[in-house]
This record gives structure tokens, sequence and C-alpha cells, in this order.
């Protein structure tokens, strides 16, 4: 019997080649929880996005808690920290609490994500803040790195076949701004 796994997802684009990777050795439940995605019309898109990749993938799909207030709280004094800076750090690791929060009371055995897919995140760090998470709530912890073996480039390939929304910025009004001064960058 697989293990239950709970995947937290930042969008559809990132989740296409992390769940068909994960569905060969585990059950997977999709869990959207992005309080930091702005403004809502975005968050809107990429939900719409990330539900169609689950349908479309044959698994279950959670939307959790759509709260920016909450998440402008949490990072306030960090507004103007650079991008992929303790803004980030404090982002994910609120998301990744409610994930393992969430896997623990629904009895999910263990918990991954999707951020680890993008050229431009720090995979040690977000699964360090993973384990963490997991460990505190009692779940496991997938450690790993999807971007490699051209992992990014087959989400890319991916997100294109299914016709998905990709965004142009991490997800939250820092990181907009930040691509709109750099528009050759993308902070995926």
């Amino acid at each position: 019997m697989k293990k239950k796994l709970l995947l937290l997802v930042c969008c559809g684009p990132c989740s296409t080649h992390v769940i068909n990777t994960l569905k060969e050795d585990f059950d997977v439940t999709a869990f959207f929880y992005n309080p930091n995605i702005q403004p809502r019309p975005e968050y809107t898109q990429r939900l719409e996005a990330a539900q169609k990749f689950a349908k479309d993938s044959d698994i279950p799909f959670i939307e959790g808690k759509y709260d920016p207030e909450y998440w402008f709280e949490l990072i306030k004094g960090h507004e103007k920290d650079e991008e992929g800076g303790e803004r980030c750090t404090i982002c994910f690791n609120a998301r990744m609490k409610c994930a393992a929060k969430f896997a623990k009371e629904n009895n999910f055995d263990i918990i991954s994500n999707t951020l680890t897919i993008s050229p431009h995140k720090d995979a040690k760090l977000i699964n360090a803040t993973e384990k963490r998470q997991a460990d505190k709530a009692g779940v496991e912890h997938l450690n790993a790195n999807f971007k490699k073996e051209d992992g990014f480039k087959k989400s890319i390939e991916l997100s294109k076949e299914h016709d998905l929304y990709r965004q142009q910025y991490c997800g939250c009004l820092y990181s907009l701004k930040s691509s709109m001064a750099s528009p050759n960058e993308k902070n995926l």
C-alpha cells in the first residue's frame, strides 16, 4: 500500500512534473495553500491551473484558506528584503507549517512540496524548513529537489501540453515588483 502524501502546491505548472514523479510511489493529494499570492486575480488563475492539473492527473485537490492579511502580518518588517531573503524563508515556513499540521490532522503519512522545482529556489533551505515543520507535527518529510534531471524543463513542457496558466513571478507583491524591475529574470 502506498503512503498518503500531502503535496504543498504553489501553482499548476510547478506541480506537473512533481505530481507525475510522486504518483509512481505515493497516494498524492494536492494542497494549495498560498496566502502570499497577490493580487486576488493572480491567486485565482494559479488556483484554477493547479486544480486543472490535479483533475487531469486524477488526484484529490484541497484548497487551504486564502488569508493574505495573515501573510502580510507575518512578513511585517521584511517588505524590503531581497527576493530569496528572510521574507521568503518566513513565507516557506508558514506554508509548510500549515501543510504539516493539515497532514497530521488528516492522517497523511508524509509531506512534500513543489517549490524545489524552481531554479530560483534554494532546495536545501526549503527541505530543511519542511523537515523542521514535519518533525514538529509528527509526519514524515520527503527530501527532494525536483529541478534535478531537467525537472524544471519538464514542468514547462507539461504545462504547455495541459494549457496551464504560467505566471511570471513567485507570488507576493514584492516578487511582482522585483520581476517588473528585471523583466528578463523570472522568479519562479
